[in-house]
This record gives C-alpha cells, sequence and structure tokens, in this order.
C-alpha cells in the first residue's frame, strides 16, 4: 500500500494505450530524420568516451561490448516507452560525466566494485524519484561547485585532444578542421552535425592512409551480454555514488529537462528520475554506466517540427539504439580496432563544448572560488583513503564556499 502511494505520487502519463494510426499519422520525414541525427550522435563520439575510458582501465573487449550494448537496448526500450506515453520526445542514453569519472576509479578499484557502485546509484535515484524529494536534492547542491568538478574531469579529454594533433596530425588535424568549418558556418552545421562531420573525414583519413584492417572487424553478430557479480565495497561507494547520481539528476537530467522545457514539453521530473533508477540498475547488470536523460540527443529531437508530432523522433531514436545494442560487438571491434588518435579526437571534440559550458558555469557569478577548489582538487588526481579526487574535489569545495563564500547560499 505505502509503495502504491508512492508510484502514485508520479506524473500520470497522456495516455497508457498507443494508437499505432495517430503514431503512423504524426511520423514524418523530418522526424524519422531528426530521430535517426540523434541516434547517431549518440552512437558516434560518446562511444568513443566510453572506448577510451574502458581501454584505460583495462577492460576486455567483452565487457566493453556488454557496456555498449546495456547502454543502446536498455536505454533505447525506455526511451521508446516514455516517448510513446508521454507524447513527448524523452530520450535517454548514458551520463557522460558519470563515464569519464569512472575512468580515475578504474585505476585502483575493480570492475566488480564499480559495477556494485552502478547498482547503489540506480538504487538512490529511484528512492529520490519515487519519494519526490529529487528537486529539492538538485535545488541544494550549488551548480558551479558541481562543474568544478566535472570541469576538472573533462580536461584530460581536452588535453588528450591536443595530444593527438601533435602524435597523429594525418589523421587529427583533418578531423579538428571538418568540425571547425562546420561549426564556424551554421548552415553546414545544421544539415552536417560538426561531431558527426569528423567522423566521417576521419574515416576517411584512415582508409586513404590504409590505416585499418577492415578485417579486424570479423562477422556481424548479435551481442552476448556479460552478467557480473557486483562486489560491494564502501570505498567505490563514497567515491562513486554521490557523484554520479549528481552528474545525472543536476548535471545531465538538469540539462535535458531545460532543452525540453525550451521547446514548450513539461518533462515529467519526478517520473523521469525513477525511469533514470530503473535504467541505472538494470544496465549494471550488464556493466554499464548509469541511464540519464540526455540534453544533445533531446535537442536534436525538437529542432525542427510541430511539438505535438516530437514524440515519434524520440521513438525513431530508441528502435535504433536497440538494434544498436544488439550489434555491439561489431561495432566494439570496429572502434577498437581505428587508430588511438580517432578516439582521442572524436572524444577531445566532444568535450569541448561540455568543457566550455562547465568553465562557464564555474566562474559565472556565485561559489566561484569553491568552483576552483573543486576543479583544482579534481585536476590533481590524487585520491585519500582509496576514494577518487572527484569526491574529494567536491567536498573542498564545498567546505571553502561554506567558510568563505556564506553569502552566496542566501541568495
Amino acid at each position: 500500500m505505502f509503495l502504491k502511494h508512492l508510484v502514485s505520487r508520479l506524473e500520470k502519463p497522456h495516455d497508457t494505450r498507443l494508437d499505432w494510426s495517430r503514431l503512423w499519422a504524426d511520423t514524418g520525414p523530418g522526424y524519422v530524420a531528426n530521430g535517426f541525427i540523434g541516434w547517431v550522435f549518440a552512437a558516434t563520439a560518446p562511444v568513443a568516451i566510453i572506448l577510451a575510458v574502458g581501454t584505460q582501465g583495462a577492460l576486455s573487449e567483452v565487457e566493453l561490448s556488454s557496456w555498449i550494448f546495456g547502454v543502446f537496448f536498455i536505454n533505447g526500450l525506455i526511451t521508446i516507452l516514455f516517448s510513446a506515453l508521454y507524447r513527448m520526445p524523452l530520450a535517454f542514453f548514458w551520463t557522460i560525466p558519470g563515464t569519464v569519472l569512472v575512468g580515475p576509479a578504474l585505476q585502483h578499484l575493480s570492475f566488480p566494485e564499480v559495477i556494485g557502485a552502478f547498482y547503489a546509484t540506480g538504487v538512490l535515484m529511484l528512492v529520490l524519484g519515487v519519494t519526490g524529494w529529487v528537486k529539492r536534492a538538485m535545488q541544494a547542491i550549488p551548480m558551479p561547485i558541481v562543474m568544478g568538478m566535472v570541469a576538472g574531469v573533462f580536461l584530460r579529454f581536452g588535453l588528450d585532444l591536443v595530444r593527438a594533433l601533435h602524435v597523429d596530425p594525418a589523421i587529427a588535424g583533418p578531423m579538428v578542421v571538418a568540425w571547425l568549418v562546420l561549426s564556424a558556418i551554421p548552415l553546414w552545421g545544421r544539415r552536417l552535425p560538426p561531431l558527426i562531420g569528423a567522423l566521417l573525414v576521419g574515416s576517411v583519413a584512415i582508409a586513404a592512409l590504409g590505416r585499418f584492417d577492415i578485417a579486424s572487424v570479423g562477422a556481424i553478430e548479435l551481442v552476448r551480454p556479460l552478467v557480473q557479480a557486483p562486489q560491494w565495497s564502501w570505498a567505490a561507494m563514497v567515491e562513486l555514488v554521490v557523484p554520479l547520481a549528481i552528474t545525472v539528476l543536476v548535471v545531465q537530467n538538469g540539462q535535458g529537462i531545460a532543452v525540453l522545457k525550451s521547446a514548450s514539453h513539461d518533462p515529467p521530473v519526478d517520473a523521469v528520475t525513477v525511469a533514470c533508477g530503473v535504467g541505472a540498475i538494470a544496465s549494471a547488470s550488464v556493466g554499464a554506466v548509469s541511464t540519464c536523460l540526455t540534453g544533445p540527443t533531446n535537442a536534436i529531437l525538437v529542432s525542427s517540427g510541430e511539438k505535438s508530432r516530437h514524440y515519434t523522433a524520440g521513438i525513431v531514436t530508441g528502435a535504433l539504439a536497440v538494434a544498436f545494442g544488439l550489434l555491439a560487438p561489431a561495432f566494439t571491434r570496429l572502434m577498437l580496432n581505428a587508430p588511438k588518435a580517432f578516439i582521442m579526437t572524436l572524444a577531445g571534440l566532444a568535450m569541448l563544448r561540455i568543457l566550455q559550458a562547465a568553465f562557464n558555469t564555474c566562474f559565472k557569478d556565485r561559489f566561484t572560488l569553491g568552483a576552483l577548489v573543486a576543479f583544482l582538487v579534481t585536476t590533481a588526481d590524487i585520491g585519500l583513503f582509496n576514494i577518487g579526487a572527484a569526491f574529494w574535489g567536491l567536498l573542498a569545495g564545498f567546505a571553502i564556499s561554506w567558510l568563505l563564500e556564506r553569502k552566496d547560499f542566501q541568495i
């Protein structure tokens, strides 16, 4: 009875019945195109970030393939369900800042310990969503300090981009030029997103230089998800659970909700949080990072067309994600056998705008000293008591602001 009462607090769907004739009528070429581009965006540079983090943490090809399956197949199903029920584009994928947080953790924690933290994060988000506490939790955490930590974690990807240009300019150079041109000319950039342009140019450069053996990809096969038993570790819980939950609820979901509201949609915050909790728990079972409501993909889905038909683009993205997740092994091998500079450049370009936004938020007006301390402590990457620097960065930044910027808490 108590659980039923809690669930009843969630925002009600528009209609629990799926009208296939209406879905067919609402779907059009423009919405299919937006759904396709949204999926392509998720399947390129963000996947490169997973591979960069995973290879740095010595994960096997099978573990990485299972991770990619989880973030696409499971979140694709949630995307289809929520877009259909709430009649708005609600694209769920995975937390990019959370993925980056996992990289340093894998240097001193085992993967089963990290998976245990994924489970705990999912449970925490589920509780916050069902009880309705998520809105208060989001308001209680100073965003500049959070983004200071995020900027410190992301900085490595920006530096790797510079290193790729120095080490392998024949591949990294054309990719950066393509990204710059498409970013500088808005008309071209709308037709071909800069990151996708960089991916295509990089692929052409690799082929022209003979730097890739297509035989290494092997046959197309369906994924066999790797289910790993979690290992419960206080060090992993302290280091990862709170930062992961913050990156999902504050950084990623906050961005996704803002994007949808700017397009006059009214996203169900509590229901979205519950979906992220359920998705995170399901994803953890196959070794994948936590679910979130994505900002960039939803921005693509609402970029054109009628508001009442945007949900069809979300369904297209979800369906493509499900199919892509099932074919994860071939794509994982494809990316792993590409030159290292290709992955470094693609991941670095994907991080540039996010890193810029993080710095803008850090030093705009309030909590600037706390944000700076959070950034410095996280960038130093020095852990204590087997707990990584991201947690200590958040803690140090909050403490400094509480001591020296008390007035900012009162505004």
